[in-house]
């Protein structure tokens, strides 16, 4: 569940928190410009190819990392459910169905075995870390991308951070799932510059089977966003076996709208090394990443159908 708590009211503005996993400067793949990327926790889609694993609960989490571990048995002693334990080999047992998130082993960790992901900011703390590379916005036509998991399920702590992004004139992104009502993109249209909009498949139950959602809504929200003007780059995943096949299916579908641009972007193993660490399962272990002549062909058709497309 992701928390949202109103602390107090000041000269209108309201303080609250959200919770973060991630803050990423100098970041050049998340709209133009030099940019810094601010990653929410918590996702309402589950994509068998997500690099982000840590992004899809919005609860605390935490990494272990074995191999780091050097047997010192502090976590042992501060774990208040006894979720850490020596087995009868004395090698280091996680238990996580015992773990109620609380992150007091990852404090106690001296080697660095255990992390924790997941942090709450209020909009002040975010908007001076963010403030501090505004030379280099400035300089390069950047700015601030904010991404997840799916930032748009904070829309309170989201909607009020753009604000302060935009009485400061720092141009504003949302990475989006589009998975939300509209009324949440109401709330944000006005003070966001550009969308970045994550189109998955075509096929509304080969969307589901990939993700766990249809896309009848997320169709719906997109037809709307580009009827207002807004600047949206659509990102389309490309997974070989998943949905390399809805190419032309998906460029159909955005021929009729109002695209800035499309950016095809190949799977990726990168994030492998997180599902372990999180003891959750990869679905997409053994999937290799496309080969450069699948990619270009996936970018030919796009184009085809008029779409200004590249390849992240």
């Amino acid at each position: 569940m992701i928390i949202i708590q109103v602390s107090q009211k000041g000269k209108g503005f309201v303080s609250m928190e959200g919770r973060l996993f991630n803050i990423q400067r100098f970041s050049i793949h998340d709209g133009p410009g030099v940019r810094t990327t601010v990653f929410f926790k918590g996702c309402n889609l589950k994509c068998r190819w997500c690099h982000n694993p840590e992004s899809i609960s919005g609860e605390y989490q935490i990494e272990f990392y074995p191999e780091k571990c050097i047997g010192c048995g502090a976590c042992y002693q501060v774990c208040p459910r006894g979720a850490h334990f020596p087995d009868e080999e004395k090698e280091h047992r996680f238990d996580r169905s015992k773990c109620t998130g609380c992150l007091l082993c990852t404090r106690t960790c001296y080697s660095n075995a255990l992390a924790g992901i997941g942090h709450d900011m209020d909009v002040p703390g975010l908007l001076a870390s963010l403030t501090e590379d505004k030379p280099y916005y400035r300089y390069s036509s950047g700015g601030v991308t904010f991404s997840g998991g799916e930032a748009m399920l904070q829309i309170d702590f989201l909607e009020e951070i753009l604000h302060r992004c935009k009485a400061e004139e720092i141009h504003t992104a949302v990475d989006t799932a589009g998975c939300v009502p509209w009324s949440y993109f109401k709330r944000i249209l006005p003070v966001t510059d550009l969308f970045l909009y994550d189109v998955k498949a075509a096929d509304t139950g080969l969307h589901k089977q990939l993700t766990g959602v249809d896309n009848q809504l997320i169709l719906e929200n997109l037809k709307r966003l580009s009827d207002t003007g807004k600047e949206i780059i659509i990102r389309i995943p490309f997974i070989p076996g998943q949905n390399d096949d809805q190419t032309e299916k998906i460029a159909k579908r955005l021929a009729p709208l109002k695209i800035a641009k499309v950016e095809v972007m190949p799977y990726h193993k990168l994030g492998s090394s997180k599902y372990k660490a999180l003891g959750m399962k990869n679905e997409l272990l053994h999937t290799k990443a496309p080969e450069e002549e699948q990619v270009e062909s996936a970018v030919t058709i796009l184009r085809s159908y008029g779409l200004d497309t590249y390849q992240s």
